[in-house]
């Protein structure tokens, strides 16, 4: 099992980023992804959808952003897209080369989008590096990743904890989740915000997987523990509106979409596959 974003599978060649000569030939024969820089919407064709790609000489103007690939480049672009559908909707359903392409172009777009202007000095940014970097005379910033850890948490038999967010609707729970802040390592990370949000301790920490989140730019670190279930529950009521174990029987409902007192999170989520897996492999 792979989380649904985790499915990459486009040689992304860094190293023709620094070359400005390959990059202009690439694009004569490249295959351009239109991405709206709003919504992030591209537009699909067919059913399972398929990616749209445009032709070089068709591609509306802007900066050519390159994904990857030497015998076939791939570049995107940021424009309006008046339809077509985006990463949360498509994401389960493309193709693990299709996915891994929408899923950088979503993440790069969205980076430029943010920092036209240079975030120390406030002076106008350049696109360089084939769109792998903005440069402002000497100064030059690159994509960041927010890492953010997602906490499965289990009584290391037949339940998990799952939580209840604030503002969600009363019957969807999910794992336990947070940025990792400055200085705090992903395991840390884990049983602070595990501490912080549900108010128990936990053991047996095991990372399983990580998955890219464009929204707007995390990577996400998944992670499964174990708690005693005889400590109390205390939520954090500033993000957390309730927390409670729940048996395989009904997690296995939840995931197949019965009527049931849970609602759990989309195929395209992290949390959604450590419950998958826990199910799949306990």
């Amino acid at each position: 099992m792979r989380p649904q974003l985790s499915r990459a599978v486009l040689d992304r060649a860094a190293h023709r980023r620094a070359d400005p000569a390959w990059l202009d030939e690439a694009w004569t024969r490249a295959k351009v992804l239109v991405v709206d820089p709003a919504s992030g919407n591209v537009a699909v064709t067919g059913e399972p959808p398929e990616l749209v790609y445009t032709e070089p000489d068709a591609a509306p103007d802007g900066d050519r952003l390159y994904l990857g690939g030497e015998k076939q480049p791939y570049f995107a672009v940021a424009a309006p897209v008046e339809a077509g559908m985006g990463l949360r909707e498509a994401g389960p359903l493309l193709s693990d080369f299709d996915v891994g392409v929408l899923t950088e172009a979503v993440a790069l777009v969205r980076w430029h989008a943010d920092h036209t202007f240079h975030a120390a000095t406030g002076e106008l940014t350049e696109v360089d590096e084939g769109g792998w970097s903005r440069r402002a005379g000497d100064k030059v910033s690159w994509p960041r990743t927010d890492p953010a850890v997602m906490v499965i948490i289990t009584d290391g038999a037949d339940r998990v904890l799952l939580a209840n967010g604030k503002g969600w609707p009363a019957d969807r729970f999910s794992c336990v989740a947070g940025f990792v802040e400055p200085g705090e390592s992903a395991e840390a990370a884990c049983h602070r915000e595990v501490a912080e949000e549900v108010g128990v301790d936990i053991d047996g920490l095991t990372y399983v997987a990580s998955q890219p989140w464009p929204y707007p730019r995390s990577l996400m670190l998944a992670f499964e523990a174990v708690a005693d279930p005889a400590q109390d529950i205390v939520v954090e009521p500033a993000e957390i509106a309730a927390a409670r174990w729940f048996d395989r029987a009904e997690l296995r409902a939840a995931l197949s979409g019965e009527t049931a007192p849970l609602r759990v999170p989309p195929s395209i989520s992290i949390a959604r596959f450590l419950m998958e897996r826990w199910l799949t492999e306990s």
